[in-house]
């Protein structure tokens, strides 16, 4: 038996740091029931010198493929294997990093979704896949779309893993401001990239706007076609369908309004943003654009609704939830007026 010790990354949010440990056991869970080759056991914090751990145990090292998977996780700091009670060996951490981390961390709002959290959410989210594989991940740009994307955090995660992301966002606000960000942050990176704006129309008026930005990180991959892609339609994401005509998604990830600052009656101009209304109108248009074998997971403050209603829903519109998130709880306080949750499913994969 081989015993490890997770050092966790400190988060700036004093409240999410307090429950971190409890979080990255539960991502572990997941990462294990869906992904890793070893089994855990004893998934625990643990204190060792005063620091505060998530500790488990192995009956063999961990593989390559393994170490690959935990080097991602939302709150991984380094990894050690535990040698004796007084020494801890480093195992050396390899984990995706396509974009300097400044791209999650820089843009700073009220009301900003936590980017470990979001990391979290991405990680859970890939390992309930149909079919997924770590080779694969990193040889194959995936395409993951958020489908109410405020001001892009969950974006900016799906590029710093290398993928390709789409974005449906009704404030035109949150649209125009990712717009300035990313197209200065790929400036001040000196990446090359073309930007391109357009209207959106529908029934002969401009109703939003949209914008497609492809980058490299030098010319060289610029040049040999080997670029990422960001799509960002300002728009009422029930109207989803009318975009993706084509299931053309791998995942989707979102952060679905809290019913706090984002609740409909703040927003008359919007369609309700009760995440029970909101998700029953927009999942036909989100769940055609996923590929078979495809998973969504979704984030909601527990406070507005219960697990139970929004599992009814996924499950009425034809997903069925992700086996490797079975049993295990995400939820976490982060506000006296939000406390957080997670869900994940898939979309079916037709019989051959």
């Amino acid at each position: 038996m081989t015993s490890y010790a997770l050092l966790l990354r400190p988060a700036s949010n004093r409240v999410y740091t307090k429950g971190a440990a409890a979080l990255s056991s539960a991502e572990l869970s997941v990462l294990q029931n869906g992904v890793l080759d070893a089994t855990l056991h004893t998934v625990e914090p643990a204190v060792i010198g005063g620091v505060e751990y998530v500790r488990f145990v192995t009956k063999r090292d961990l593989s390559d493929h393994d170490v690959a998977h935990l080097s991602n996780l939302s709150s991984a700091f380094a990894l050690f294997r535990i040698v004796d009670d007084t020494n801890l060996a480093p195992v050396t951490l390899t984990p995706l990093a396509h974009l300097d981390e400044d791209l999650l961390t820089i843009l700073r709002y009220k009301g900003k979704t936590n980017e470990q959290f979001t990391k979290l959410l991405f990680n859970v989210t890939l390992a309930s896949l149909h079919t997924h594989d770590h080779a694969a991940t990193t040889a194959r740009r995936l395409r993951v779309l958020d489908p109410v994307c405020g001001r892009g955090t969950s974006l900016n995660q799906g590029l710093a893993y290398g993928f390709d992301v789409d974005g449906i966002e009704i404030d035109r606000a949150a649209y125009d401001a990712y717009h300035a960000f990313l197209v200065t942050w790929l400036k001040d990176k000196r990446y090359k990239h073309q930007v391109h704006t357009m209207p959106l129309r529908r029934d002969g008026k401009v109703v939003g706007r949209r914008f497609e930005i492809v980058f490299a990180r030098d010319k060289d991959e610029y040049k040999a076609g080997d670029v990422q892609r960001v799509r960002f339609v300002n728009d009422d994401t029930t109207e989803a369908g009318e975009h993706y005509r084509k299931p053309v998604f791998d995942a989707v990830v979102a952060d679905l309004p809290y019913g706090v600052q984002h609740a409909s009656r703040a927003r008359p101009d919007a369609r309700s943003r009760r995440p029970e209304d909101l998700l029953d109108a927009a999942l036909p248009g989100w769940i055609g654009a996923m590929k078979p074998g495809a998973a969504i997971g979704l984030s909601w403050n527990t406070k507005v609704s219960k697990r139970d209603a929004l599992v009814d829903i996924l499950v009425r519109h034809g997903l069925e939830l992700a086996p490797a998130t079975a049993g295990t709880s995400f939820e976490h306080r982060v506000d006296q007026a939000i406390t957080r949750d997670l869900v994940v499913a898939r979309r079916p994969v037709e019989p051959v």
